[in-house]
């Protein structure tokens, strides 16, 4: 699978993440994740933040990360985690996995930094079984109009270069249900609380269509 290289990015993200779990991402990402059982894909696992939030009953959890340095750290962090975690490399477009071979499907700031979102996307809904659920936790389009105007110009300007490829103003709602999801649940949140280009936030869970399989 091929690689994606952002070496300064990647060993500035853990420090940027760890400081926003410990200002109250972590209790999002735990709300994220719970109550996922069975076989599960997390596409873009970065340094592994999500590996401790994962219940007991997910039996086996496929991490996909491209870049080298985040995969590495993944790696160390799933030979401490309480549940079975394979780190492998791959991209969100092409995904390293069979069809209909996996309960729940898993982006986490990962959306924002695909360079097709709607790839990524339908690739999830093929590797998800029936009944399947996606769950999200991204940045997006703000939903104040001049905070939206300010996305549009750092994300045709500086942000992507800046932060790996990172786009501010992507409707991921929209995203989901065009690739054929029905969202269940979706709650918005800003985060930091002031309202700025990069405050406006969701966790989604969605479903594909479709009766489980036994």
């Amino acid at each position: 699978m091929t690689a994606t290289r952002h070496p300064i990015f990647a060993r500035l993200y853990p420090r940027m993440s760890q400081a926003m779990d410990e200002g109250g991402m972590a209790d999002h990402r735990h709300a994220l994740l719970a109550d996922l059982a069975g076989a599960v894909i997390e596409i873009g696992a970065g340094d592994g933040k999500n590996f401790p939030h994962y219940p007991p009953a997910v039996t086996r959890l496929l991490a996909i990360e491209p870049e080298p340095w985040l995969r590495r750290l993944a790696g160390a962090a799933a030979r401490q985690s309480q549940i079975p975690v394979d780190v492998t490399c791959g991209v969100a477009g092409r995904l390293p996995a069979a069809d209909a071979s996996f309960d729940a499907a898993v982006f986490c700031f990962t959306l924002c930094t695909v360079p097709a979102p709607d790839t990524a996307l339908r690739e999830a809904y093929r590797v998800l079984k029936p009944g399947g659920q996606l769950r999200i936790l991204e940045h997006v389009l703000a939903s104040d109009s001049g905070q939206a105007r300010l996305q549009r110009l750092l994300d045709a300007t500086v942000w992507p270069h800046l932060f790996g490829g990172c786009h501010l103003g992507r409707d991921t709602a929209a995203a989901i249900e065009h690739a054929g999801f029905t969202i269940a649940q979706l709650d918005e949140f800003l985060f930091p609380p002031a309202r700025t280009p990069v405050s406006f936030h969701i966790r989604a869970t969605a479903r594909r269509p479709g009766r489980s399989l036994p």
